[in-house]
Formats: structure tokens, sequence, C-alpha cells
């Protein structure tokens, strides 16, 4: 399998395509988080700020889960609906990885198997 991988991501889930030219292998993984995320407010009034808190730290163990299916690709296309796909490349660079993220893109909610052919698209219109 070659090492390109394609990923749709918003907050509450992220769609990979592990792809090559002939095959593409692909997993969905949630990330637990509700549309609206709900915490016990604090006896202190700072509920928004511990909200805020937590959902970050929710995210980021989203985002680390992410990038261990993903640590061995040599090539990342990353797309999706909001600000998850710009959260996660952060993310990666962090992490070291940001060599590797060779397009961002913006787009709408998409099915699986619009997905796998986003992904099998952009990779061969892009020689690595």
């Amino acid at each position: 399998m070659n090492n390109q991988v394609g990923l749709w991501i918003d907050h509450r889930e992220a769609f990979l395509v592990f792809s090559d030219e002939l095959n593409a292998v692909t997993e969905d993984i949630k990330s637990g988080l509700e549309k609206h995320v709900r915490f016990s407010m604090s006896e202190d009034g700072k509920a928004d700020d511990q909200r805020d808190k937590q959902f970050q730290t929710h995210l980021n163990q989203y985002y680390d889960k992410l990038i261990k299916h993903i640590a061995n690709s040599k090539s990342i296309f990353i797309f999706g609906p909001g600000e998850a796909k710009v959260e996660f490349k952060k993310r990666l660079e962090g992490k070291g990885m940001g060599k590797h993220i060779v397009g961002v893109e913006t787009v709408d909610k998409m099915t699986p198997h619009q997905i796998e052919a986003k992904v099998h698209q952009y990779f061969k219109k892009c020689v690595l």
C-alpha cells in the first residue's frame, strides 16, 4: 500500500482513505463529541472556561488518535467543512509531521464514496 492518506475531518468524525493507484482502505473514526458539548457547571462560575478546556482536551485526544492511524503516511491530504482541518494540521505540525501535509481544502459534507473519489482524484493529479 502506498503511503498516501486523505482524510475528511470535522469535530465529530474523520473518514480516512489510505490510497494507491489501484486500492483504497477506508476507516471511519468517531471523536465521541456530541454536536453540543455539555459538561457540568463548576461551583466557582467558570463553566465556560471549564467546558472550553474539556472540549479542547477531548479534541487533542481525538487528533492524537488520528495521528497514530496515519503515522506511517508520507503524503497527507486534509479536507473538511469547518475548523477541525486547520486544527488537525496544526497538531500534525506540532508533532513534526507538517512536511507530510500535501494539501488542505475546505469542502462540505460528503458521502464515503465521494470522499474516496476525492482522495483518488487528488493524488492522481499530485505527482509526489
